[in-house]
């Protein structure tokens, strides 16, 4: 018989299955202290929790039984993943619960922006009959652009299209057959700016997100647009925002997260009439509560049962011989895919990853995983992980290939990643572990290389041409920005080359700007390394 503790309030009706099978017991015992979950924690083969119980290093030591710990919900910041990891407990959370919720939310949202009915309500039951002040606008003809067409965004575009809308989406995976299947329209962020007559953000809060709706994009909207946000506070330029409402340009919105929670008193979404507020209530429903409970319960007892189950936040049980060979390149791994989704900007079909030499006779899923976790992570931040990152490439139809190959050049190792776009181009980057030397880079696109992927990079697209690197050392002095260190890869003379730079300290657009009108550069971009 397996036993489960249940420490949090957890619905009855989420946790039914596990009540039901004939090989679990349940016992709910919440409130308990640090102390007491240590005392009676041994015992046990997995813990249910939701927020309340904060679940340490100490108790999943005490945990001698421990196989699962599974959370209720989205977020797992009360579980330590490092110690779970450490011990060989999977953590499991419940990523799509709250989806049709969080939808609905939204375009409640939506549909209380257009016809003012917080503002109606309360003026109405001060007293005043007020029809006059509180013109809408219809849904029907209306333009509505989504950013973010992940699950919660391509929900919210199916309700649209039932509400005669036309929809344009943006995402950076979203390929131009995937939105055909979704019946929305492939746009930038700058055509969904400038078009939109209704804008709805489902995006993670990432360094590529934050302020991604701000000055210069309320500046360019149509007059009298409307916006909503219903994932993360920071999405959206608050300030500017009240801004663009004063000068007209926006004729309303509607928050149910903000960047700092909860906001303070004289936050100035509180006293503006234009702006609805709801105190994040995304996945506030009973039936959300039930459901993420519902699937969590159902993966615990996969686990339990040594079956196949999803939605684990960290890294699954590995053979100690197999994480010898793979753990020194898990890092290498990662920061390939963040160079090669950093050096890209098109929509991803394809992953193919390579694995030459004597990493091609173990069985490289969880070094794979790494790869496609630094890939997604430019988009996605913290909502990716090493175990769900290859759930997260399948939902946006991203197919991720495996080969492998004895002969690995002049390396005992080659790692080769390369994305396979929309437009039917490439992007490769390679990197190997060089003994005294650590992670390098060693070629990207055709290009020999010898770059250790550390810091701030400047990547640099340009025709080999004298005094290029002269311009650009210049123009980088000129902005006070220091080169650490130089490689200059080319094929042929005078032909198409590149240029990494190794620089003290991050380089702002305005700098990258520059560097692309420089004679001969035709692109220069940004690589941010840990």
């Amino acid at each position: 018989m397996y036993k489960v503790l249940v420490s949090d309030p957890i619905s009855d009706l989420g946790i039914q299955q596990l009540v039901d099978a004939e090989d679990v017991v349940v016992e709910k015992k919440t409130g308990l202290s640090e102390e007491e979950l240590i005392r009676i924690i041994p015992e046990y083969d997995a813990l249910l929790v939701r927020s309340q119980t904060t679940v340490t290093e100490k108790i999943m030591a005490a945990g001698e039984r421990l196989k699962v710990v599974g959370r209720a919900g989205v977020g797992v910041d009360n579980i330590n993943l490092e110690a779970a990891t450490q011990r060989g407990i999977i953590v499991i959370n419940a990523p799509d619960g709250n989806t049709i919720t969080t939808c609905e939310h939204a375009f409640a949202m939506m549909m209380a922006l257009a016809r003012h009915i917080p503002q109606a309500y309360a003026k109405t039951i001060s007293g005043t009959w007020d029809r006059k002040s509180f013109l809408g606008v219809e849904l029907r003809n209306k333009t509505l652009g989504v950013l973010g067409m992940g699950r919660i965004g391509s929900e919210v575009a199916k309700r649209a299209k039932a509400f005669g809308m036309d929809i344009l989406g943006f995402d950076p995976f979203l390929t131009e057959e995937r939105a055909e299947k979704l019946g929305v329209k492939l746009a930038s962020v700058d055509d969904i700016v400038r078009n939109a007559d209704f804008i709805t953000v489902h995006t993670p809060l990432t360094p590529e997100t934050r302020g991604i709706i701000s000055t210069a994009q309320f500046a360019v909207m149509k007059k009298g647009m409307r916006i909503i946000n219903c994932a993360r506070g920071g999405v959206i330029d608050e300030n500017a925002l009240v801004e663009a409402i004063n000068q007209g340009i926006v004729a309303g919105a509607a928050f149910d997260v903000f960047e700092h929670e909860p906001p303070q008193a004289d936050h100035p979404f509180l006293n503006n009439p234009k702006i609805i507020v709801t105190p994040h209530l995304g996945a506030s429903t009973i039936e959300a509560q039930e459901n993420v409970a519902i699937d969590v319960s159902e993966q615990v007892l996969h686990i339990l049962r040594d079956e196949p189950f999803k939605n684990a936040v960290n890294m699954p049980p590995v053979a100690p011989s197999v994480m010898n060979k793979l753990q020194p390149y898990f890092g290498l791994g990662e920061k390939l895919g963040t160079i090669a989704a950093q050096i890209n900007n098109e929509a991803v079909k394809e992953i193919v990853v390579n694995y030459a030499g004597d990493l091609s006779e173990v069985d490289t899923q969880p070094l794979t995983r790494y790869i496609v976790k630094g890939l997604l992570s430019r988009h996605f931040g913290n909502d990716v992980n090493i175990v769900n990152s290859m759930h997260l490439a399948k939902a946006r139809d991203i197919n991720v290939v495996v080969s492998k190959s004895t002969a690995a050049q002049d390396f005992t190792n080659l790692i080769s990643v390369t994305l396979k776009l929309q437009s039917g181009e490439e992007q490769r980057v390679a990197g190997t572990l060089l003994s005294g030397y650590g992670d390098r880079v060693v070629q990207i696109n055709k290009f020999p290389v010898d770059i250790e992927p550390k810091g701030n990079l400047i990547y640099i697209s340009h025709n080999d041409k004298p005094g290029i690197i002269g311009k650009v050392g210049t123009l980088l002095g000129n902005n006070d920005v220091n080169i650490a260190a130089m490689q200059v890869g080319r094929k042929i003379v005078g032909g198409e080359a590149i240029m990494v730079l190794t620089v003290d300290k991050a380089v702002s657009k305005e700098v990258l700007e520059e560097l692309t009108k420089l004679p001969e550069v035709n692109a220069a971009q940004e690589i941010v390394l840990s």
